[in-house]
């Protein structure tokens, strides 16, 4: 999933200082389950601005609303009775919901209430871990289903380097050595021959600009 972390409450209020009606926008997707930016976090940020914003002699209204998705039209829509009226939203979206929030109510400057991380793993309670990079050309057929770009400090791909030492990295020793996660693994399912495969340097050049992905058997198009 998508991790992300609130931001600080004086960031945002320094976003929002010019304005005196703001809507708090949740997101019921990863941020919920992060914790940073489902119906509970909204509600907790908008009462925290509200006394706030009351202390330095500046009250605000406040509305808060939180749907399933931001980063699905279908849910934006719903927006639509909360937006009527607002000089700014907050969004606790992440990055990409941030975005097409602003895309869909264009007149209203709409700010990050979060800061968007990595892709993530659920380890424990308020723990997630990287586990994915979204490089666009996954190789986990080929290093045990551990992901070095995202697992190994360096994002080699073919590895390790001089520096892991105890199964650690050199860049901290709490970090464990990606490359060393996937020898392991790698040794566990007796496939260590892969290692002798040299992968290839990843092209991450964007010749066409942001990636888009679509699927010609569900676009509208294809079915009529």
């Amino acid at each position: 999933m998508i991790v992300a972390e609130r931001k600080p409450i004086e960031k945002i209020l320094e976003m929002i200082a010019p304005y005196k009606k703001v809507l708090i926008a949740g997101c019921g997707g990863c941020v919920t389950v992060c914790l940073a930016g489902g119906e509970k976090e909204a509600g907790i940020l908008a009462s925290q601005i509200r006394i706030a914003r009351s202390k330095n002699g500046s009250p605000i209204e406040v509305l808060e609303q939180t749907v399933e998705r931001q980063c699905d039209a279908e849910y934006l829509a719903k927006f639509q009775e909360q937006a009527e009226g607002v000089e700014a939203i907050v969004s606790l979206a992440c990055g990409i919901g941030i975005q097409y929030l602003g895309e869909r109510y264009s007149s209203i400057p709409v700010f990050p209430g979060v800061n968007t991380l990595f892709l993530g793993a659920n380890l424990d309670v308020g723990k997630w871990a990287e586990r994915c990079f979204a490089c666009g050309d996954c190789v986990l057929d080929k290093t045990g289903g551990i992901c070095p770009i995202a697992r190994c400090s360096k994002s080699l791909l073919n590895g390790p380097c001089g520096g892991s030492q105890y199964g650690k990295c050199e860049v901290s020793k709490d970090v464990d050595c990606g490359w060393q996660l996937i020898y392991d693994r790698l040794k566990e399912l007796g496939q260590l021959d892969k290692l002798k495969e040299i992968i290839p340097p990843k092209n991450w050049l964007r010749e066409k600009g942001p990636r888009t992905l679509v699927r010609e058997d569900l676009t509208l198009e294809s079915r009529n």
